[in-house]
Order: structure tokens, then sequence, then C-alpha cells
């Protein structure tokens, strides 16, 4: 890919104020801790620590000021959520306020205001989360006020539901594909792996005493499992069935490249900023990663050509399915329905197709719209391959719910035991199974 920044992108918000910027630290990346227990929101939700339908609650004073939760603290964050509602709220007549929570602190905070009855009016959940929240009967339902996945593509639509409900919109999404050197593959004489075979052989050409083929990130966290899904999935893996062959074919697959010294065994300890930064470093010569880190890779690494590719497969013609990753916009049930009713109507402003393109813009992610994601891919060829990437992409929840967390607690750990300890797939899996059995 041109390593030439792009230039800054303008449009109907390019003007708005944005709030004072804090430190940047949020990169879009599914958050390591933001994930609960369905156990711990349970037992919060049945001791009273949610504020539920008539329970009065998380409303301000005035009826017009709209109180925002998210997690989003970058400068690009901050100009595309914040011009994107400051522009909405002035066309509604309404104003806002929004307060900033790091992201492994997000739903620690939504039990706690849940408990003092103090819930946001919209609130932004990570979307392996949503369900854990909808079933807990603290978010209100979209559809009753206009807001539907019309357009949206199924699998995004996925992140908001919760037993066949609609609880939140996602404007925006990414996932994680194969970023490659392309200096590196030129002068080794390979082409972007498509396959498996292919990504091993590339792997092989590609070590030298001082760099490693591939890499990806195997950390004991949810961003482990989010990097293992594609290869998990594109096996015919099923999340469900930890012990099937489809799981243990894409562990040993992995275990495969770390004992061949063709992936560094230090990817049990990183994540992927981790992995992005020993790309940059030209330690790594093809790295699994998502596209929250493209601005990055133009400020930090101006001269490296870099391009990506989609997670290569088992085998020619097998589809590459990759998790979806993004954030999701609800509604709380506060108690005060006039005031929900608002909060929709500036949600339902803030999703439109333009402003997801805006937001997709500036912050390197995909637009849920599905004809938005066409236009985006056309306008941005650096995300391209992304917008393919997501359009087979899957949501983490769409089978087991709110039990996912567990599932993908036990997945990381078996992975940890293959990579650090060399056990066996079949006998970490074997385990992991009967974990969440």
């Amino acid at each position: 890919m041109s390593s030439t920044p792009r230039a800054g992108r303008t449009g109907p918000f390019a003007l708005a104020h944005p709030l004072p910027l804090t430190d940047p630290g949020s990169d879009g990346s599914p958050r390591a801790g933001s994930a609960l227990t369905r156990r711990a929101f349970g037992a919060a939700a049945a001791t009273g620590m949610l504020a539920l339908s008539g329970c009065g609650g998380g409303s301000t004073g005035d009826p017009s000021t709209i109180r925002i939760v998210d997690y989003y603290n970058t400068p690009a964050d901050d100009v595309a959520i914040d011009g994107t509602f400051s522009q909405c709220a002035e066309e509604l007549g309404l104003t806002f306020s929004r307060e900033r929570v790091p992201g492994d602190q997000l739903i620690q905070k939504v039990l706690q205001m849940g408990s003092s009855r103090t819930l946001p009016d919209l609130l932004m959940l990570d979307n392996p989360n949503v369900q854990q929240v909808a079933a807990s009967g603290a978010l209100a339902p979209l559809e009753q006020y206009g807001i539907t996945t019309e357009g949206i593509t199924d699998s995004v639509a996925d992140l908001g539901m919760h037993d066949g409900t609609l609880y939140g919109i996602a404007p925006t999404v990414n996932t994680i594909a194969l970023f490659y050197n392309v200096e590196m593959l030129e002068d080794a004489g390979v082409e972007p792996p498509t396959t498996w075979t292919e990504l091993r052989s590339a792997a092989e050409a590609l070590t030298t005493e001082d760099r490693y083929g591939f890499a990806f990130s195997a950390i004991a966290s949810y961003e482990g499992t989010f990097q293992f899904m594609p290869f998990l999935w594109s096996n015919g893996g099923d999340e469900t069935e930890l012990d099937g062959e489809g799981v243990l074919g894409a562990s040993r697959f992995w275990s495969d490249c770390v004992t061949a010294g063709l992936t560094s065994r230090s990817v049990v300890n990183w994540g992927q900023g981790d992995v992005i930064d020993q790309f940059k470093a030209g330690n790594a010569a093809m790295v699994v990663n998502g596209p929250w880190n493209i601005a990055g890779l133009h400020d930090d690494t101006p001269d490296l050509e870099w391009d990506v590719v989609t997670i290569p497969v088992p085998a020619a013609g097998d589809e590459s399915v990759a998790p979806l990753g993004g954030e999701v916009w609800t509604v709380p049930v506060t108690g005060d329905e006039e005031k929900q009713r608002k909060a929709a109507e500036l949600l339902k402003a803030f999703v439109t197709p333009e402003n997801q393109l805006f937001m997709a813009g500036e912050r390197s992610t995909i637009p849920g719209d599905a004809e938005a994601a066409r236009q985006f891919a056309a306008e941005n060829p650096d995300l391209s391959t992304f917008v393919e990437q997501v359009s087979t992409a899957r949501s983490r929840t769409a089978k087991l719910g709110p039990e996912w967390p567990r599932t993908a607690k036990a997945i990381y750990t078996a992975n940890q035991r293959v990579l650090v300890d060399d056990t066996d797939p079949a006998e970490a899996y074997d385990e992991a199974a009967r974990t969440v059995s």
C-alpha cells in the first residue's frame, strides 16, 4: 500500500469543535478486560445493581441535554464522535455531555451507574458485552423508536441483537486481516499468501536470523481469542464444539508455525499493539492485525511499503471468516421515557450512512451500512481489503450470546497451554470443552 499519508478528510463536521483531547490510548481493537462474566452481571442484576424499567434513573435535569458514556479517547475519535454528535444535536435542538471511561473499566462503570440509578441516556458498549447487558433488562429495544437495521449487513446487525430484539447499532466496525511488508516479499520472491500452505511457505522464505516470517497475538486475553477466530472459523471450527477437528486443526497450524521457528514464541505475551510494533520495526514480515493501525503506519513508518490481504484459508476455495470488532450504541432504560425518546432521536441521526462514512474515514473503520461500505472501499483503497473481510465476518456472540466470554477465555487458555507448555491441541481443547460444558 502506498506509504504516502492520505490527505485529511473534510466533510460536514470538519469544523465541529471537539472536546478537550485526552492522551491517545484507544486503538479500536478488542479490549482485553471489557467483557464481564455472565455470572457477575447476572448477580448484579439480581441484587438490583442495574436500574431497570420503571426504577427511575439516569437523566439529567435538563430534558434537552443527552448524557453519553463511551470509551473513545484518541484525537481521531474525538473529531469523529464528538463532531458527529455536535452536528446531529444542533440539528435536533439538543445538547449533550460526554463522559469517557477507560475501556477496561467500562462494564464496572455500567454496574456502578446501574446501582446508583445514574445510567446515561446513550451508552456505548464493546459488541461482545451487548447481550449480557441487554439480558439484564438495562437496555431499551430500539425498534420502538424507529431505529432498524435496514441497509446494515446481517453480521453487523447481529452485534446489537439479543433474543431477536435490536438493542444496539454499530455505525462502524473493524476486523483483522494479514499485513505484509511488500519489499520483503518481493526480495524473497513470494506472492502474498491466500492459503495456509502458501502462508507457511512464505513464512519459511521470509524468516531470517533477525526476523520472523509471520506473527500474531496469542496473549492470554480476549485479544488472543480474537486473532485465533479466523483460523478456527475458516477451518470449519465452531465455538460450540471446542474439541472438534476444525478447532484442533487451527491450533495445530499456529503451533506448527511457532515450533518451526517461523513465529516468535513471544506471541503468547504480545497484544495486537505489540504485533504491529514488530511489523513496524521489521522484526516480522507478515502480521495479523486491524485497520486501526493504518494511521500509525503512515505516521510512524512513512517509508514502509505495506499492503493487506484477507486472512489465508486452509485450502483454495474456502471462505475467509474473521470476527467483527467495533462498538455498539444503545439507549439504556432510565425510567425517563421522554429522555429515552430524545436519546434515540440523536442516535438515529448519529448512525446515518453519511455519518458512518465520515466516522469510518476519520477512525479507519468500516461503515456498517452495506452500500456505504462499498462506497468507502472505492474511496479508501487502504481499507478495501478490510471491507472485503467484513463482508464475511461474524459476530463472536451470535451463537453463544452471553456465554461467549467464558468460551473466549477457554480458547485463549487452551492456546497458551499449546504454545507455552507444548501441550497437544487435542488435550488442551478437550479440557477447554469440559470447562464450558
